[in-house]
C-alpha cells in the first residue's frame, strides 16, 4: 500500500454490526435448503430487439444497441418504458441482478417517466467480452450509449455495484444529471470487515462459483436481505444471471479495482464533482452497510445542496424487499 493511501483511516463499525454480521453468516447454514426449495429455473430464451413484455400497466420494450467502447463497440441490452417525451430515469442494477431488479420501479413510474433499465456490461444480455471493466471505463462507455440514444438530461438511480459506475457517471456528466438516487453502496465511511465479497470475487474460483446462479442468488438474498422476497422475483433473477459469460465477466470489475480504491476516489475527486441533489438510498438493516455511516450529518453535508438520505425498512435488496416504499420514495424524489 502506498504512503499516500495510508492517509485514509477506516471507520470502525458500530458494535451492533458485529452481532448483525454473525446472524447474517448463520444464515449460510440454510442455503442448501433454500436452494432446494426454489422452483426449477429453466433457461430463459434471449430477447430480440423490439420484444415487449408487460410490467403491471406499463409495456416495456427490449432494446439492443451497439455504442462506442473498447476501441470499437459495446453491445448493450436495456428495457425502456413510459412516454417518450417524459423526463428520463436511468436505472443501474447490482450483483447478482439485472435490469429486472427495477421492474417494480418501472411499474410505478412508467406512467410519468421514460424509464431505461440497463443490463450493465458483463451482466444479463449485455456485452461480456474482454475489455475495459474499470468502473470509470464502464461509465465512459455508458455515457457513449446515452449520447447515442440522444438522452441529453436524465435522473439516475443505482443499487449495489451499479453505484460505483454511477458515481463516475454523475461526476463525468455534470449538469446533464438532474438527480442521483444513490443506492446501497459504501460512501464516505469504510471498513475492510464490511466488504468480504472482494476476496471471493477476485479468487481463481470466482468463475466456477458464479456459474451456479441459483446458489449465488439464494446466498446473496438470504444473507443480506431482511424481508421476504417473492419467489417469482428470485426465479427471474436466477434466469437473468444465468446467461453464458456472466460468470467470467463479473469478476473483471473486481479485478480492475478494489473497495479501498473506490473509497479513495470518492473522497478525493468524485463527490466534489457531483452537481445534482443526491438521495442516499440504504436498507436500514443491511448487515454490511451500517445505517450510521449514512445518517452521519457530516456525510450528507459533503453532498450537493438538496441532498438527503432515506433508510428503507429492509435489508440490502430494497428494490424487492420494499417495492411500495421504494416507489413512493423515488416518485417524491424525482418529482
Amino acid at each position: 500500500m502506498s504512503q499516500h493511501a495510508t492517509a485514509y483511516a477506516y471507520t470502525p463499525p458500530p458494535p451492533r454490526v458485529r452481532t448483525g454480521l454473525e446472524e447474517a453468516l448463520d444464515r449460510l447454514s440454510r442455503v442448501d435448503q433454500l436452494v432446494a426449495e426454489l422452483p426449477e429455473t429453466p433457461p430463459r430464451a434471449p430477447e430480440a430487439d423490439g420484444d415487449q413484455e408487460r410490467l403491471g400497466e406499463v409495456t416495456v420494450t427490449h432494446r439492443f444497441v451497439d455504442a462506442p467502447g473498447d476501441a470499437e463497440t459495446v453491445r448493450w441490452h436495456y428495457v425502456e418504458g413510459g412516454p417518450l417525451d417524459a423526463p428520463v430515469v436511468v436505472f443501474l442494477h447490482g450483483v447478482p441482478d439485472s435490469w429486472w431488479q427495477w421492474h417494480y420501479a418501472i411499474e410505478a413510474l412508467g406512467s410519468d417517466f421514460h424509464c431505461l433499465a440497463i443490463d450493465l456490461k458483463g451482466y444479463g444480455q449485455s456485452e461480456k467480452g474482454t475489455g475495459d471493466f474499470r468502473q470509470e471505463g464502464v461509465a465512459i462507455q455508458l455515457e457513449a450509449l446515452l449520447d447515442q440514444l440522444q438522452i441529453e438530461r436524465f435522473s439516475l438511480v443505482t443499487h449495489d455495484r451499479g453505484t460505483p459506475v454511477g458515481d463516475h457517471l454523475v461526476a463525468r456528466m455534470g449538469s446533464r444529471v438532474i438527480r442521483y438516487g444513490r443506492g446501497q453502496q459504501h460512501l464516505w465511511h469504510l471498513h475492510p470487515d464490511l466488504h468480504p465479497q472482494q476476496d471471493m470475487f477476485t479468487s481463481p474460483e470466482a468463475p466456477a462459483v458464479l456459474a451456479d446462479a441459483r446458489r449465488i442468488v439464494v446466498t446473496a438474498y438470504s444473507v443480506l436481505g431482511e424481508r421476504e422476497v417473492k419467489v417469482s422475483d428470485l426465479v427471474r433473477t436466477v434466469q437473468e444471471f444465468s446467461y453464458d459469460g456472466i460468470n467470467t465477466a463479473v469478476p473483471r470489475y473486481f479485478n480492475s479495482s478494489s473497495f479501498r480504491q473506490e473509497w479513495i476516489d470518492r473522497r478525493t475527486r468524485l463527490i466534489s464533482q457531483w452537481k445534482c441533489p443526491v438521495l442516499l438510498l440504504q436498507g436500514a438493516d443491511d448487515p454490511l452497510q451500517p445505517r450510521e455511516f449514512y445518517t452521519d450529518p457530516d456525510v450528507v453535508a459533503k453532498l450537493p445542496e438538496g441532498s438527503d438520505v432515506h433508510l428503507f425498512d429492509s435489508g440490502h435488496f430494497w428494490p424487492f424487499e420494499a417495492p411500495e416504499e421504494m416507489a413512493a420514495v423515488l416518485r417524491d424524489f424525482l418529482d
